[in-house]
């Protein structure tokens, strides 16, 4: 007996993966070591499975130099969108950093061994509840969505297969503006309470010297912090939702498609 296996179909599932599988080991949460290697080659063998029958009747690479091309593309392609994505959804973290800094948190800083770095209270909470918000809501669905689309607009060989990175510069300059412009939107309202704060107890040491302000102002900070916290939660949702979109449009761009 003889078992025979259609090449075009393989070819393209590999290819593809390689695209898939060097997008999700930069993009949260699948770049952490929550997620183990052996589940991202499992998932990224799924997904292009859903498009090697299409992806088999595109030009696919006929040579060996044609071969080791399309795959230093497929893998350029996968690290450079799936880090644009991870810029846009650690503009929720870099937030929480943010508070955490102005809050006075920012010394109970800690090594996060899931994410190899050091991360702060507020940062790794908001970055914990953007990835349960993403999941909850169906986001991860919408962004991994279009990063299959992208196989329209960039096939794996021939000449198509190499993408225009002539408006990368841009989009990545834009990318950086949006990372810190969300980060900055989420905390400041946070970040002028609690410099009000700082100014109130400043004046209260002038006042009464008398008093000892730093028995004062700590747990005053710390409850004005978590106050201020709680109110910003009905927020969020509506960030995640924006960021989905924003990287669906940044992956659409950087294939040409937008």
């Amino acid at each position: 007996m003889t078992i025979t296996v259609d090449g075009a179909p393989l070819l393209a599932l590999l290819l593809a993966s390689l695209r898939v599988v060097s997008w999700l080991v930069v993009v949260p949460p699948f770049s952490t070591r929550a997620v183990p290697t052996a589940a991202k080659v499992v998932i990224s063998l799924g997904l292009s499975m859903a498009m090697a029958p299409t992806l088999a009747s595109s030009a696919l690479p006929s040579t060996v130099i044609e071969l080791l091309v399309s795959a230093l593309t497929q893998v350029l392609i996968g690290v450079a969108m799936g880090y644009v994505t991870m810029l846009l959804f650690a503009a929720i973290a870099a937030a929480g950093s943010l508070v955490d800094l102005f809050g006075g948190f920012a010394v109970a800083s800690a090594w996060d061994p899931l994410t190899a770095n050091s991360n702060t209270v507020f940062g790794r909470f908001h970055q914990q509840l953007a990835i349960a918000l993403l999941l909850v809501s169906g986001g991860h669905l919408l962004v991994i969505g279009g990063l299959l689309k992208t196989f329209t607009f960039v096939p794996l060989g021939g000449p198509a297969g190499l993408p225009d990175v002539s408006g990368w510069s841009d989009l990545l300059i834009t990318a950086f503006s949006m990372f810190f412009l969300v980060a900055v939107q989420i905390a400041m309202p946070m970040i002028a309470v609690l410099f009000v704060a700082d100014l109130a107890l400043a004046l209260l040491t002038k006042v009464a010297p008398q008093l000892n302000a730093l028995n004062v102002m700590f747990p005053a900070k710390i409850g004005l912090t978590l106050l201020l916290l709680g109110l910003t939660f009905p927020l969020l949702p509506q960030v995640v939702s924006r960021i989905v979109d924003l990287a669906n449009e940044a992956m659409s761009t950087m294939v040409g498609a937008g």
